[in-house]
């Protein structure tokens, strides 16, 4: 599982920075979350293939979280991009992105699905044989949605040994992977875990969009292994919050230690401050395990 990301800066864009977009790399699979401005550039910087992306996560309809949507959209048309492309976000993002391909002409040479949501509890939106989505329902100006994304079990690995030993025919192989017992031609029953080893432990990922503290998403992340969670504010602008529907670097944190996640990242800064070392210095004297998204940052889980 390795997730880069794109952008991890609020709303106005600089020079130096860019506004919220990471991809997920996960069982092979290349999800894109949230398209803020510039995010094909970003793509491009950092060498990642358009052609793998299928599938686009947008959080809620803020600027600096989906109006780099329609570039990529076009993009992707001037590339002759043959594959669908999914797209899963608020109810309203269809509207949106038809009316800027029909008013400039602009209509793709593929499939493009949109799966518009409204719902206010957690929903599984996308599942395949390797992966779950489900969304994370936050609490922001607008209505919005984190995504938790999570890994199925594999199947168990071979004890080759074990196997060789018990004189196992090679067809029964993939029954063992699934976790079946063998029966020998003497009667004996072998039971799975002789023959196998545990597969590697699933991974899951939570991207936590923009939201003011609310710790009602703390069972949705329980034991997460790696939690991404927008920290707009030092506790020194932490009356913003309420105004504005922000999270501080403290309650960030505070989220992260109450549903026991492995590992917190910190983003959606503020460029109010000098640094975003800040952030981490704060949020690490609730919760330990403490990295900062930065443009370009690839994490490697």
């Amino acid at each position: 599982m390795n997730l880069t990301i794109l952008g991890c800066y609020a709303a106005t864009p600089r020079t130096l920075t860019n506004p919220t977009s990471q991809v997920l790399e996960m069982k092979e699979r290349m999800f894109l979350i949230d398209c803020g401005e510039g995010t094909q550039v970003q793509l491009r910087k950092n060498k990642l293939r358009f052609s793998k992306i299928n599938h686009v996560f947008i959080s809620h309809l803020h600027g600096d979280h989906f109006y780099g949507l329609i570039g990529l959209i076009s993009t992707f048309s001037l590339l002759n991009r043959q594959t669908d492309l999914h797209v899963y976000g608020p109810k309203g993002v269809k509207e949106i992105i038809l009316l800027q391909l029909k008013l400039s002409n602009s209509w793709t040479g593929y499939n493009l699905y949109f799966h518009e949501l409204k719902g206010k509890d957690p929903e599984v939106i996308y599942e395949d044989k390797k992966v779950t989505v489900t969304t994370i329902p936050l609490r922001h100006r607008v209505y919005t949605n984190g995504f938790l994304f999570r890994e199925k079990p594999g199947e168990r690995k071979l004890n080759i040994e074990s196997v060789e030993n018990y004189g196992i025919d090679v067809v029964y192989y993939q029954k063992i992977k699934n976790g079946g017992d063998i029966k020998l031609d003497d009667g004996r029953i072998i039971p799975n875990a002789e023959l196998t080893f545990d597969p590697p432990a699933p991974k899951s990922y939570a991207f936590c969009s923009d939201t003011v503290y609310d710790d009602s998403i703390v069972p949705l992340i329980k034991d997460v292994d790696v939690v991404y969670h927008e920290s707009t504010f030092l506790e020194s602008e932490a009356h913003l919050c309420e105004k504005t529907m922000h999270t501080t670097a403290k309650q960030a944190a505070t989220i992260a230690k109450m549903a026991n996640v492995k590992q917190l990242i910190l983003g959606h800064f503020s460029t109010r401050y000098s640094s975003i070392e800040l952030f981490k210095e704060e949020a690490k004297t609730i919760f330990e395990n403490v990295e900062l998204a930065d443009d370009g940052k690839v994490f490697e889980f």
